[in-house]
């Protein structure tokens, strides 16, 4: 089984994110970077079922030189290879799917894997375009992704569309009324949620042996892909201060706030 898993480059959520006065964007100097909370969740995913039913898990990330860090750490945790989109400028969630499907195109994995949005922008859009784009089934928000393998467990599974090599994974996804199971013929695009897995931290020994793996490199043209945004930020603000609170001698006077001042009750 081959896996194609993504390690976006966003801001530390820890970090103090400052507006610029002019609204044109956020100050950069000072910021910490890591890889995507939930994109490292798909590379930990990835290398569970690697592990699991033999195959390797491709690590893919899009931006500057900077974004090698991620890929890196992703390397260390266990990706057997990575590639890296060279591009520095701006990119919308279009432009970017619109790569990976290249990507996945070359590459020819069984499956893609993709955090289910990224913390810096929290769009959730990527892994939806990607299987459009691609053609492809999807299931998004997994907190639990199993592999269907035997011919007593699909013919238990309702529903399920059936490859013709026999492929399918099964997604159990978070929705508001409880868990939702999808059974998705591969190769497929599932997003990863919060309570999928925990990740590995990376080891020494993962560390040294990721220095030394080659990063392939890739442009937007050399894939064929106008990456012109259409969709364009034109103004960003800080979200206004909240007021401070107040205490209240009991529940009586905490009841008549909620009905006559915050009117919610």
């Amino acid at each position: 089984m081959k896996i194609l898993v993504t390690a976006k480059r966003v801001e530390d959520y820890e970090s103090k994110i400052k507006v610029k006065p002019d609204g044109s964007g956020i100050f950069l100097e000072g910021l910490k970077y890591k890889i995507n909370p939930f994109d490292e969740i798909a590379v930990e995913e990835g290398l569970r079922l690697a592990a699991k039913h033999g195959g390797e898990v491709v690590v893919a990330s899009v931006g500057g030189k900077e974004v090698q860090e991620q890929l890196r750490h992703a390397l260390a945790m266990g990706a057997h290879k990575a590639v890296w989109v060279n591009h520095a400028g701006p990119l919308d969630q279009l432009g970017v799917a619109g790569l990976l499907a290249k990507v996945c195109e070359q590459e020819k994995p069984d499956m893609a894997i993709l955090g289910k949005q990224a913390v810096d922008d929290d769009q959730n859009q990527v892994g939806q375009y990607l299987a459009e784009l691609l053609g492809w089934g999807m299931a998004t928000f997994a907190s639990k992704v199993e592999s269907l393998e035997s011919d007593a467990e699909k013919a238990k599974a309702p529903g399920l569309a059936v490859s013709a090599d026999g492929k399918a994974v099964r997604v159990v996804r978070e929705v508001d009324g409880g868990l939702d199971t999808l059974d998705v013929q591969l190769p497929a695009v599932v997003t990863t949620d919060l309570r999928l897995n925990q990740p590995r931290y990376a080891s020494l020994p993962g560390i040294m042996k990721a220095k030394s793996k080659p990063i392939a490199e890739l442009t937007p043209a050399g894939l064929g892909v106008d990456v012109t945004p259409k969709l364009t930020i034109t103004k960003m603000a800080a979200p206004p201060a909240r007021k401070a609170g107040i205490k209240v001698p009991d529940v009586a006077t905490l009841v008549e706030k909620l009905k006559s001042e915050a009117k919610v009750v």
